[in-house]
């Protein structure tokens, strides 16, 4: 008899969700943690940098009131308060995870790390577990490069943030990662001198360049100095705290450097080969119902799953209503990454859905691009933020395949793009979409409006009707009394 019906490794969301709806069924549930999630938030740097990144959101807005004739005095930066108020959110932000918490839920906390010692049994606190299932969902940590010289110099993460004591005079930021661009133009909105160093030729290069490149503009408006095609060889003591060398020789002084190079999986501590799970770099290899693909006693959430088919960090929102149905109810159950919206948190922010122009081609697709502007939205003037548009990846049937939105509101708009591309939905439905005004996303409808092929205006018959096509009928019927 397994000592546990359900044992999950790892307590982030995901991990906690599923525990909570598998004990609420009468499942035994155990869930191994390092720490008691009560006194370490496994998301806790993510919301720490969602803090900040609001904090220098709004200093930067003071700094602009006098665009609405407000007026306003120097903005002035008390760094103790600002942590506060990152600890504040982390502590407000952690599920309510205490041991009495879940044992109150019916789950059984054991504060340990856990490994695997086979295909179902795993060894925590000098004790082995038997198992009917588990889930892993240990999450991921920031990749740190093995340069020379990092022994004993200043260099952060974004964990780290929260033990940062005073502003950085000259923050060296090293990535040019969502997660880079996002710190380096929040520490410089903040107050803080920052260098942006970009191992790639291009920042973001992944992103669409129409998009990326008003954002570069932007980053540099805030004053972050971008060195793109600059791989840092080793770093060094400095005078300034240390110094960043370049290949080629240049040394970039800072007085701080933060590590913004991307998220690697936890793998090592869980010895996954003892159970036959299967693994890539980027995470356990699963299906797109996250059941392991070696082990099917095992699946994955979070992060930490690399489910076939679905892009790295796609739905991870979705993961743990997908394991409920698959592992609690044995049902089908799948995930569609095709619509999950990505987001870089900057101003103006970035969002894209879906594929870009060069994954469409990619795939085979002959894409056409819509674009809308947001300098004639009437919602954008009013809140003096022009900048940006939507951008639409249609393919020649007309059906949305991608979309990014560069400029305010993207994260609010991105979800009904999102609905769009997930429901299959026709360009019609977004053309002849009804909205109150003003509204920003009446730039995503008038982008989709702008299509040759969309039957605008609709017929009551479902089908498509070409604009040439419509001129036509309308002529036609003008005749009629």
């Amino acid at each position: 008899m397994p000592d546990h019906d359900l044992a999950i490794i790892g307590a982030g969301a995901a991990g906690l969700s599923v525990a909570a709806q598998a004990a609420a069924l009468g499942l035994k549930v155990a869930l191994f943690e390092r720490k008691a999630p009560a006194d370490s938030s496994p998301q806790g740097g993510a919301i720490a940098v969602a803090a900040l990144l609001a904090a220098a959101q709004r200093a930067a807005a003071l700094r602009e009131a006098g665009r609405f004739g407000l007026s306003t005095g120097p903005v002035s930066v008390d760094w103790a308060a600002l942590q506060a108020h990152l600890r504040r959110a982390v502590a407000e932000a952690a599920p309510p995870a205490s041991a009495a918490a879940l044992q109150r839920q019916g789950v059984t906390l054991i504060e340990a790390s856990a490994h695997f010692t086979g295909p179902d049994r795993l060894e925590a606190a000098g004790r082995v577990h038997s198992f009917r299932r588990a889930v892993i969902a240990a999450g991921t940590a920031p990749v740190l490069p093995d340069l020379p010289g990092m022994v004993g110099l200043p260099w952060l993460t974004e964990e780290s943030l929260l033990s940062l004591e005073a502003p950085p005079s000259h923050l060296l930021v090293l990535g040019g990662t969502a997660r880079g661009v996002e710190l380096a133009q929040a520490f410089a909105r903040l107050g803080c001198r920052v260098t942006l160093i970009v191992p790639s030729p291009n920042l973001l290069e992944s992103e669409e360049p129409e998009l990326r490149q008003p954002l570069r503009a932007a980053l540099r408006a805030d004053g972050v100095e971008i060195l793109e095609n600059s791989p840092v060889v080793a770093l060094a003591a400095a005078e300034t705290g240390l110094a960043a060398v370049v290949q080629g020789g240049a040394r970039i002084a800072g007085s701080h450097l933060l590590f913004a190079l991307g998220q690697a999986p936890r793998l090592a501590p869980l010895d996954l080969a003892a159970a036959g799970i299967r693994a890539t770099p980027r995470g356990i290899a699963t299906g797109a119902d996250l059941r392991s693909t070696s082990n099917r006693r095992i699946w994955a959430a979070g992060d930490i799953a690399d489910p076939d088919g679905v892009r790295p960090g796609q739905a991870s929102a979705a993961h743990a209503a997908v394991i409920a149905r698959s592992l609690l109810f044995r049902l089908p159950a799948r995930l569609d990454g095709r619509a999950s919206p990505r987001l870089i948190g900057t101003t103006p922010a970035l969002a894209q859905i879906g594929l870009t122009e060069a994954e469409a081609r990619a795939a085979g697709h002959q894409p056409r691009i819509l674009r809308q502007a947001f300098a004639g939205n009437d919602q954008a003037i009013a809140e003096g933020a022009t900048d940006g548009l939507v951008r639409l990846v249609v393919d020649a049937r007309g059906s949305l395949l991608g979309a990014g939105i560069l400029g305010q509101g993207a994260a609010e708009l991105a979800p009904l793009l999102s609905l769009m591309i997930g429901r299959d939905l026709p360009l019609d439905a977004l053309a002849g979409l009804a909205l109150p005004g003003p509204y920003r996303a009446e730039a995503a409808v008038r982008a989709a409006q702008s299509s040759a092929g969309s039957s605008y205006p609709a017929t009551p018959f479902g089908g498509k009707l070409s604009a040439a096509s419509a001129r036509t009928l309308a002529g036609w019927l003008r005749h009629l009394p």
